[in-house]
């Protein structure tokens, strides 16, 4: 049995059309349905709060580990945190993550942190033959985990994360115009790498097998494409394909939560 608990520290990744506009109204309706337990400052989850059904998630941000839920065909119960509210900063959230962010999966005893590591969890856990998302031979899942391992390094935190920080965050970080064009010419450069994966023809970035790293290269992509970064043309026919998976638009459908707790 597991929860997630998920929030926005980092916010929602390109594709999930979230704009302030929508988030303010999103908070609106948030605490109008949590009333007077609603203090201003955090959301009233409980961490020892257990379901019998699938994953629970506490959650307002980057889908991919929705898109891993929804692909592996489990049910869970999608609770938003409210963004830069201070609410993983409570000794309630600090008792599940020390570190103060986001996401936190708990199934059963378990707690684990950081979107690859929980996408990879739950299909080892969870996954059937037909919906893995981890090849089962070694080389294989080497391969897969270095196309993960890859994302989220040198594309996300080394790149992507950068413009976030001094773009859509500058406020909070600082305006660091020099900084975003570095990151931007540091993605493009690394993403060489996925265009000549993509020149062969695959469908899929380990060939005709949906995995992991589909999920997290997705999400990169769309995001660089939000924040204006050119991209391939053989890279963005691969997102189209990819975003079309029935599992993917659920999961952009579940990450904007119109009410406080959603049961998928």
């Amino acid at each position: 049995m597991s929860e997630l608990y998920r929030a926005s520290e980092h916010e929602p990744l390109a594709g999930d059309e979230w704009s302030e506009a929508r988030a303010e109204a999103a908070i609106a309706a948030i605490i109008a349905d949590a009333g007077s337990a609603y203090d201003g400052t955090r959301w009233p989850f409980h961490p020892a709060d257990q379901t019998d059904d699938g994953p629970t998630t506490i959650y307002l941000g980057a889908a991919g580990v929705i898109w891993a839920l929804h692909e592996l065909g489990l049910s869970f119960e999608l609770r938003p945190i409210l963004p830069r509210t201070g609410e993983t900063q409570t000794a309630e959230f600090t008792a599940l993550n020390a570190r103060q962010k986001v996401p936190v999966l708990q199934d059963g005893s378990l707690v684990l942190t950081e979107s690859a590591a929980i996408v990879t969890y739950l299909s080892d856990a969870y996954g059937q033959p037909d919906n893995r998302l981890f090849p089962t031979g070694t080389q294989e899942r080497a391969r897969c985990l270095e196309w993960c391992f890859f994302v989220i390094s040198e594309l996300d935190a080394t790149s992507l994360y950068v413009m976030r920080r001094h773009g859509d965050l500058r406020h909070i970080y600082g305006d660091a115009p020099l900084a975003n064009e570095a990151a931007a010419a540091y993605f493009q450069k690394q993403m060489r790498t996925v265009e000549r994966a993509l020149d062969a023809g695959p469908h899929y970035i380990l060939g005709h097998r949906f995995t992991a790293a589909d999920i997290l290269l997705s999400t990169c992509i769309t995001w660089a494409v939000r924040y204006s970064v050119p991209v391939a043309d053989t890279v963005l026919a691969y997102n189209s394909r990819v975003t079309a998976r029935p599992p993917y638009v659920r999961a952009v459908e579940t990450n904007t939560p119109p009410a406080a707790t959603v049961r998928v």
